[in-house]
């Protein structure tokens, strides 16, 4: 007896264990046109969500092992039959219709999410289709399928090649307008990659010759930069960030609250969710209740009653950190003066500032990660996330910009200014200008609660290189002695040069954020070079500090550049008292006096870096050399500088190496600095040397008249002449 096409295929199904799928997939694709009976695919449909929702929970529970045909045979089956292509027609076909049920909605976003997880090559081919891609954002619409709509174009848009233009999507505006606060803060998810500039990694496109020549290639605005400015352009949105990223947990038991915890759970897009919040309900369960606030403890019932406020606040901070990520963004994109004036007016800051022991920092969370880049995801918990984005924030936000101060509350500016009369300068004119009625609120400005918690984390937390970055963005630009004041009277500079010398700190991170920090403190400050003293009061902290500096000069140079250009301004303060007395006394000053220390300096900082491995972190190195030559060059002793680099050559039997290397990078440094005014701007801030002399030092330095004491070429030999002419060009 034969068997017909469908008796085949039902005995082939059993000996391949098909499960039925491709018999539920010929039956999905009859039923895929307009007047299709919905009831009876939507039953299909079902059988076939639960099949793949079974293999995407494993998936997800298996800490997302590679998938594999053996490990997954119901979603190879399913794409093997093209279940994906007969999804796709019938959800696109049936989605806009009148009759269609948002059950049968979720079930085809079921399908294609579990598909997704489990099989990367689907995510890839879903990325591909930019139609397909548009069609899911007119979904989100609909609030009973925002959740899977969002959570599927996530995954579609973090494989997608080319960024999505925003501007492409119908009715943007509109459509972000549309959405409650929670949805708003979903969609941050989706903006976060749309928004960023991809990642390069850690390959030779980090290098700064690969930007610039990058750049120079892409001189149009980036498509992320253009989402920028598109999300910028869409009323009140801003203003709604704001307040999503500064309102307490009390204000956001919306009654959809618990249908989302659902989702997440039905969904496990954000596994971790559940194991951070059992963790702090167990957590919570073991401490006392004598806290008050509803934030910061639980009432001290059985764990069940509790974990609804535990759900709570993790279900409101990891919102914040999306919010936080895309204000961060902006914050750094081209738009940052505009983006700046919207944030102060919406009064982030004091938001913040109210929500600091409530929310942000309501206990200690132990961090003893990696430290994350910027555009890195991480598989941290929601707290230690929450931390670190609002540490960000703050960097982006004080980062030469003159909005920092309202970080401060009214007291904290009264005595900044009290600070400036007493020592009879001037008040800074960022400070004279900030607006009062937009400053922090209560006892402690932001600046202030972020010192206390700093003094609190263990020696190599993580928390400690946010921390530190954030405090030393505040002072970064024009040296404010009020502003160094202000930090030394707070014991900053005693306890950085604990953590340096006596606390045993390891961490490379955490050391090079304190040197910055550190140099930031004390530049062209005495009084701090005098409290320097009283601390490193012994020949062996001195020693274990030079150890700390010499250990890595990329992470210290900042610090030695300081140091190098205080020692200069102070030895020509000679007519003040104080001055002379810590010159004599302070000795990190009489160390740096001795040229034969700041040559050896600067031979280690021309030798660890050349054009090739120039990156955003060690460029500095080539910065601070530059420093050490220019303040050569004002007390006309360069010569003497660049003969004892041509002896260092001989002696090392090195002829020509350092010297073409650091013509090399002068070259670079040209090229690089002379087109980022950004850049130049920075270099005039920190150093109080015009820009103008900078240029002029390396055009001297680059002379090609050999008979020039102050050009590089006089000091190299011929026959070592240009070791790496092409090396720029290549």
């Amino acid at each position: 007896m034969t068997l017909g096409l469908g008796g085949l295929l039902q005995e082939r199904d059993k000996r391949a264990k098909w499960h039925g799928i491709p018999t539920l997939l010929q039956k999905l694709y009859e039923s895929s046109h307009p007047n299709s009976d919905l009831s009876h695919a939507h039953s299909f449909l079902k059988v076939l969500s639960s099949q793949l929702s079974m293999e995407a929970m494993s998936f997800v529970t298996e800490d997302r092992k590679t998938a594999q045909e053996s490990t997954f045979p119901n979603t190879y089956t399913f794409d093997l039959f093209g279940g994906v292509d007969v999804s796709l027609t019938f959800f696109v076909l049936n989605s806009v219709s009148v009759t269609v049920n948002d059950d049968l909605v979720k079930d085809c976003l079921s399908v294609l999410y579990n598909c997704c997880i489990c099989t990367e090559g689907v995510t890839k081919s879903l990325a591909a289709r930019d139609d397909f891609v548009l069609f899911l954002f007119t979904l989100m619409t609909n609030k009973k399928t925002f959740l899977q709509t969002a959570t599927l174009i996530e995954d579609i848009l973090g494989v997608k090649k080319e960024m999505i233009q925003l501007e492409g999507i119908p009715n943007l505006s509109g459509l972000v307008q549309s959405f409650d606060q929670q949805q708003l803060a979903n969609f941050c998810r989706i903006l976060s990659v749309t928004i960023s500039e991809p990642d390069v990694g850690n390959d030779d496109k980090h290098t700064l010759l690969a930007k610039n020549a990058q750049q120079k290639r892409n001189a149009s605005p980036s498509r992320a930069e253009v989402n920028q400015v598109t999300l910028l352009n869409i009323p009140g949105f801003i203003e709604r960030l704001c307040k999503l990223a500064t309102r307490k947990v009390s204000e956001a038991t919306g009654a959809n609250f618990l249908q989302e915890l659902e989702d997440w759970y039905t969904w496990l897009d954000n596994a971790l969710v559940l194991d951070a919040l059992m963790q702090m309900a167990t957590e919570e369960a073991e401490q006392s209740s004598t806290e008050s606030s509803d934030e910061s403890s639980l009432a001290t019932s059985p764990l069940r009653h509790r974990l609804p406020q535990s759900m709570k606040i993790v279900h409101e901070i990891m919102y914040k950190v999306e919010v936080l990520y895309v204000l961060c963004v902006l914050l750094m994109g081209r738009q940052r003066n505009q983006v700046h004036k919207m944030l102060a007016e919406f009064r982030l800051i004091p938001g913040l500032n109210n929500l600091f022991e409530k929310l942000i920092w309501r206990k200690y969370t132990a961090s003893n990660h990696v430290v994350h880049g910027q555009n890195e995801n991480c598989d941290c918990s929601p707290e230690i996330s929450f931390k670190i984005q609002f540490l960000r924030l703050l960097q982006s936000f004080s980062d030469h910009h003159e909005n920092k101060y309202l970080l401060l509350n009214s007291q904290e500016l009264n005595e900044l200014s009290a600070i400036s009369m007493k020592a009879n300068i001037p008040e800074v004119e960022a400070l004279v200008n900030t607006d009062r009625s937009l400053v922090c609120d209560g006892k402690k400005g932001l600046l202030t609660r972020i010192l206390t918690v700093m003094k609190r984390e263990p020696p190599d937390s993580s928390f400690r290189f946010w921390q530190a970055r954030a405090v030393e963005s505040f002072l970064r630009g024009a040296t404010s002695y009020a502003d160094q004041m202000f930090l030394l009277k707070r014991g900053l500079l005693e306890h950085i040069l604990f953590c340096i010398i006596d606390s045993g700190c390891t961490s490379r991170d955490v050391l090079q954020s304190y040197f910055d920090l550190l140099g930031e403190l004390m530049k062209f400050n005495i009084d701090a070079f005098k409290r320097f003293n009283k601390y490193v009061n012994t020949p062996e902290k001195f020693q274990t500090f030079l150890t700390q500096i010499n250990s890595s000069l990329v992470d210290s140079n900042m610090l030695v550049r300081c140091i190098v250009l205080s020692l200069d301004r102070f030895e020509s303060q000679t007519e003040d008292v104080k001055v002379v007395e810590v010159l004599s006394e302070c000795c990190l000053l009489s160390y740096m006096a001795r040229v034969e220390n700041r040559l050896s300096f600067l031979f280690r900082l021309i030798n660890i870096i050349n054009v090739q491995t120039l990156t955003q972190e060690n460029v500095s190195c080539l910065n601070t050399s530059l420093v050490i030559l220019m303040l050569a060059r004002r007390k006309a002793k360069l010569p003497f500088y660049l003969n004892a680099l041509r002896e260092k050559e001989y002696a090392e039997k090195y002829p020509g190496c350092l010297l073409n290397n650091f013509h090399n990078l002068l070259r670079f440094w040209q090229r690089h600095y002379l087109n980022k005014d950004k850049d130049s701007t920075c270099l005039e801030n920190s150093s109080c040397i015009p820009f103008s002399y900078w240029k002029e030092t390396v055009s001297v330095l680059l002379g090609s008249d050999r008979t020039s004491l102050c050009a590089i070429a006089s000091y190299i030999d011929e026959p070592f002449m240009d070791l790496d002419r092409d090396l720029l060009e290549d």
